[in-house]
C-alpha cells in the first residue's frame, strides 16, 4: 500500500511541475508570471507591515489622548 500512494503522490507531484511549467501561446508559463509579479507582492507586504506596526506603536504610546 505504501509502494502504491507513494507512486501516486510522485505522479501528481510530476504532473503539477510539469502544469505550472506548460508555456502557453505567448511563451510564457504560470512560473514565469509568478516570478514577475513576486516583486510586487513583496513590497506590498512590507507596506502592510509597516502599516501594522505604525498602528501598535500608536496603540502603546502612553502619551497619547484618551477618548471615551
Amino acid at each position: 500500500m505504501g509502494l502504491l500512494k507513494t507512486a501516486l503522490i510522485g505522479a501528481a507531484v510530476y504532473g503539477a511541475i510539469k502544469y505550472i511549467t506548460k508555456k502557453d501561446a505567448f511563451g510564457r508559463s504560470i512560473v514565469d508570471d509568478l516570478q514577475d509579479k513576486a516583486p510586487e507582492w513583496v513590497d506590498k507586504a512590507k507596506r502592510f507591515k509597516e502599516d501594522i506596526e505604525q498602528k501598535y506603536n500608536a496603540e502603546l504610546d502612553p502619551y497619547t489622548e484618551v477618548k471615551p
